[in-house]
């Protein structure tokens, strides 16, 4: 019994001293984490971080919102999600960026349950610093499951807004949780690999855009939850993406992950992404001719960063690890060499970014195999973990072919047509009152109707509000 106690004792000792290391590994310098429709200064979510309540804050922009409660949470979820902030009319919240650059950006969604408001009826855009990030439309969000969108955008000034923006004055919007977190400066690179059937290409400019990661996955490994991550990431398995892994097998490491000044990062991936692995492994004197694959469902008329983890845990000495990647069918790196890339290190992290066309099958493929270099009794493949991120579209947009200008106008048409239909109206009502007493013939202009003069002056004070309503 005391030995199981002292074992206990050391595995949450060790588990401690891991959390203590990954939150003292990376100190963001804008860190907001924003528990939206709650009162309460403070709440612990599941994985121990402290949200602020917006109602306690000065984030919330707009007026006229509505702070919603859960009326039956489930035990099971975050209290993050006991409680939401519903929009009826377009609405935002602003954030003081001391750190200009690259931001991460985590918005939480579940459907309460309510009285007063009906679910069904929250259809709405969110925007953020010129991009559409999110059309409720495009998803299912049912009762009974959270949603997080996870993006990374760049911030050029001082302020973040995010904005929510219902379709029309009969839906309303809604959100759960804000996360806005400034990034590692080499989270994303401005430089990939373009690669297509007929290229294979350096393309620059890619922290111009905005990106929606769409997988995060471990390979051969387990689930890693926010706790274990230093940017609070969510991977997953790889299991059900696998397609084909006949010669295949996962493999774990107990040792010290190695990483090295301008490699790969405890933040660009956590230990416990590099520590797993799937490899294709030579058994006798010829070298397998499998792949490893996995495919994703994508959405067609996007681009796409796929971004491919690489340590080898696996190999009994350097310089025995030779094999080839491909995205989409198409090669991207042949007689890709680790070593070569990690100062001749073993179990020494590398990643590489990848930009393709998601096309109109709606599938993304990415296979590792032996190349002509690969060497008998040998790994001849490895693959730790993948992400894939969607890339803006040419209109701004992450989630459909409208423009934020665009669904800020509409809403404004929308919502603003009442106020001159009913001057109009009017107007034509006084024209035929005057018509009227002209035909009968009144010579006394003190009896007139004179065209009044402020209802032009109302009209346009309530177009100027509309149009200085910025978000």
């Amino acid at each position: 019994m005391a030995t199981l106690f002292s074992t206990l004792a050391l595995y949450f000792s060790f588990t401690l001293l891991c959390f203590h290391l990954i939150a003292a590994s990376f100190s963001p310098i804008d860190h907001y984490l924003i528990n939206c429709g709650s009162h309460e200064p403070k709440t612990v979510d599941s994985d121990h971080r402290y949200f602020t309540g917006d109602s306690t804050m000065s984030f919330l922009a707009s007026t006229g919102t509505i702070s919603l409660t859960d009326a039956s949470p489930s035990p099971k979820s975050s209290p993050i999600y006991h409680t939401a902030r519903v929009f009826t009319r377009p609405s935002k919240y602003k954030f003081l960026i001391k750190n200009p650059g690259t931001h991460l950006l985590r918005l939480h969604f579940r459907r309460l349950i309510s009285s007063s408001l009906d679910f069904n009826n929250a259809k709405f855009h969110v925007l953020a610093n010129g991009f559409v990030l999110f059309n409720s439309l495009s998803i299912e969000m049912g009762q009974d499951f959270e949603i997080v969108k996870d993006y990374v955008i760049g911030v050029d000034s001082d302020v973040l807004v995010i904005s929510f923006v219902p379709i029309d004055n009969s839906k309303f919007a809604f959100v759960n949780g804000i996360e806005v977190i400034s990034a590692p400066k080499d989270l994303i690179a401005d430089v990939a690999q373009y690669v297509r059937f007929d290229k294979n290409e350096q393309i620059h400019g890619l922290l111009k855009n905005g990106f929606e990661t769409v997988y995060r996955v471990n390979v051969g490994g387990w689930k890693v939850t926010p706790f274990n991550d230093s940017l609070w990431r969510t991977w997953v398995a790889d299991d059900e993406y696998l397609k084909s892994n006949d010669g295949s097998s996962k493999v774990h490491f107990g040792g010290r992950i190695n990483y090295q000044d301008g490699g790969a990062s405890r933040e660009v991936g956590p230990d416990n992404v590099y520590n797993s692995a799937r490899v294709i492994r030579s058994s006798g004197d010829s070298v397998s001719k499998l792949n490893m694959t996995w495919t994703f469902p994508v959405i067609g008329g996007y681009m796409y960063l796929v971004r491919m983890h690489f340590c080898d845990i696996a190999s009994v000495a350097r310089g025995m690890l030779f094999f080839n990647v491909y995205v989409n069918d198409n090669l991207a790196y042949e007689n890709l060499d680790l070593t070569s890339v990690t100062n001749g290190m073993l179990a020494s992290p590398f990643y590489a970014d990848v930009v393709v066309d998601g096309d109109s099958s709606g599938v993304l493929t990415l296979s590792v195999g032996p190349s002509n270099m690969s060497l008998p009794r040998a790994v001849d493949a490895i693959l730790n973990g993948v992400e894939i991120m969607k890339i803006n579209n040419s209109v701004g947009s992450l989630d459909g072919e409208i423009c934020a200008h665009s669904v800020l106008k509409s809403w404004k048409k929308g919502s603003g047509s009442l106020y001159p239909m009913l001057a109009a109206v009017f107007l034509l009502l006084i024209a035929f009152v005057i018509m009227h007493r002209r035909r009968a013939g009144a010579t006394d202009s003190g009896t007139w109707w004179r065209l009044p003069t402020e209802i032009p002056k109302v009209n346009m004070k309530y177009s100027n509000q509309l149009s200085s309503n910025k978000l």
